[in-house]
């Protein structure tokens, strides 16, 4: 965990904080994170599946020639110790505070926290075929809701964004593909 977060404090979403933050913000725009990929590698017991049965939620993979683009919310500083509280319980399921280089649509870059999963957590899923991950999002539901609107909404997210993404894309065409 970061000792002390950067000031102005910005939080960079690239999951389900893209479309449902659901905490006190002053600000938000695009902003993207080169050298990071999205991948649904991340199991989730506590949103979107349950211990057992977990679903497949999105975390960062570090790719050297990629950028991941998603949403930065800028917290007041009157909300900030609330704030962080708030989502190191909301993403306690294996994640943690990394701060990050994040850059705007133009030329400027700031500093920002972003939670993110590696290999070494207890939940983690890894990498498996797309089909497999397919599989898995269609059959996952958890306290947060289906899986499968977790994939949806966040390719609506992004598509809205103009953000490319063709491993979430790629995800949810193959989730709409009628089932046999």
């Amino acid at each position: 965990m970061i000792e002390a977060p950067p000031e102005p404090l910005w939080i960079f979403g690239y999951g389900s904080l893209v479309w449902r933050p659901a905490f006190p913000f002053v600000e938000q725009r695009p902003a993207r994170l080169a050298g990071w990929a999205r991948r649904f590698w991340q199991g989730s017991t506590d949103h979107r599946g349950v211990p057992g049965a977990p679903g497949r939620v999105v975390t960062l993979v570090r790719s050297p020639l990629e950028e991941c683009w998603g949403v930065a919310y800028r917290v007041a500083r009157r909300d900030r110790e609330g704030v962080l509280a708030q989502l190191d319980h909301r993403e306690k399921g294996g994640y943690m505070r990394v701060e990050v280089e994040l850059a705007n649509r133009g030329d400027g870059t700031f500093r920002g926290l972003v939670y993110l999963a590696t290999s070494d957590n207890p939940n983690y899923l890894g990498e498996a075929p797309l089909a497999e991950i397919a599989e898995q999002v269609r059959g996952s539901r958890g306290p947060s809701g289906e899986n499968l609107e977790y994939v949806r909404r966040l390719a609506a997210a992004l598509r809205g964004l103009d953000a490319a993404d063709e491993h979430v894309f790629a995800l949810d065409r193959l989730l709409k593909e009628p089932q046999d």
